[in-house]
């Protein structure tokens, strides 16, 4: 198997994965006054939109069908 098809795997995978986990957001919202800090941390999850997902897979078979026809 050539390198470009080894990278083909991975970004496939890559789309895959992108369309079910999610990743982590955090953001601090707040007021220091001296040594006072009052404020609010929230956590929210966001999941990669499908269309973004989509072109990943995309790319990642058009890399692959690529590898394939430059090996033979």
């Amino acid at each position: 198997m050539t390198p470009l098809r080894w990278i083909a795997v991975i970004v496939v995978l890559l789309g895959l994965a992108s369309l079910v986990v999610p990743i982590p957001h955090r953001e601090r919202h707040g007021v220091q006054v001296g040594d006072v800090s009052l404020g609010v941390t929230t956590q929210s999850n966001d999941r990669v939109p499908l269309a973004v997902s989509v072109v990943i897979i995309l790319a990642g078979l058009g890399l692959g069908a690529f590898g394939a026809r430059r090996s033979s």
